[in-house]
């Protein structure tokens, strides 16, 4: 099917999907252009800024979850270690450092080839990239702010706390 016709049988952009869960969950979002949305989510740990991407040519939806952490340069190859270990444990997407911005960030992109977004794929992607920097986000602040080796700072991070005290 030509692409051409593609976007005329598309019902709705992805960013319209992800733009009403922005609004039924009450996050602040900026519509940047027809093809680019950027939601504040809050988590636990801090604020994530999540930039979701529809690109037309690839037929795919880019989500990116970031999160401010200035890397000292004494810690770069600590935080490559831990970006690596993570990313081998991560059944879909990935973590990468943009060194100059000085953010960390989630990334993953879905593949739609012809189909139609549904709201609960944009949830689950949106989902997937809060979960994934909530749960290795202290690992992150362990290696960079308490001079914790990688391994030592993702093993403090792995287990999971169940109940209040």
């Amino acid at each position: 099917m030509a692409s051409t016709q593609l976007k005329h049988e598309r019902a709705s952009s992805p960013i319209d999907l992800v733009e009403t869960l922005a609004t039924s969950n009450d996050w602040s979002y900026e519509r940047n252009s027809e093809d680019e949305l950027t939601v504040t989510v809050s988590g636990t740990w801090s604020d994530y800024h999540v930039s979701v991407n529809w690109r037309d040519d690839l037929e795919a939806l880019h989500v990116a979850s970031a999160f401010d952490c200035k890397v000292p340069e004494a810690r770069l190859n600590e935080i490559y270690r831990l970006i690596a270990q993570i990313n081998e444990q991560l059944w879909i997407g990935h973590f990468d450092l943009w060194l100059h911005e000085g953010l960390l960030m989630y990334r993953h992109g879905l593949l739609l080839n012809g189909t139609v977004a549904t709201p609960r794929q944009c949830e689950a992607l949106i989902h997937s990239a809060i979960e994934a920097c909530e749960r290795y986000y202290q690992a992150f602040q362990f290696v960079v702010w308490a001079g914790k080796e990688a391994k030592e700072a993702l093993t403090s991070t792995m287990f999971e706390t169940e109940g209040r005290a």
